[in-house]
């Protein structure tokens, strides 16, 4: 494996990883009231073309990063278009 591959793999675990915790507290609280329905909305669009991007270069940290936290991203999205409630900030 060539020492940038490495780079793009670490950094690739490193951010999936690290939006892990927050994903898990709201799959086990389904508390989505602390997220904006903007910023996760932004933040999926992102991550999707991020992916886009990865797989037009063929850069596999890229894609496989990107695959597991648009899995995460949309789930939350979901969760908060299903159990944020009426009235509620959604911005």
């Amino acid at each position: 494996m060539r020492p940038e591959e490495l780079i793009g793999y670490l950094a690739a675990c490193l951010t999936t990883l690290s939006f892990m915790p927050q994903a898990w507290l709201t799959f086990r609280t389904r508390d989505v009231s602390g997220i904006s329905l903007g910023m996760y909305s932004a933040f999926t669009l992102g991550v999707a073309l991020w992916l886009v991007y990865g797989l037009s270069l063929k850069a596999w940290p890229v894609v496989a990063a990107n695959a597991v936290t648009l899995v995460l991203a949309l789930s939350i999205l979901v969760m908060k278009l299903r159990f944020g409630r009426k009235g509620e900030n959604l911005g």
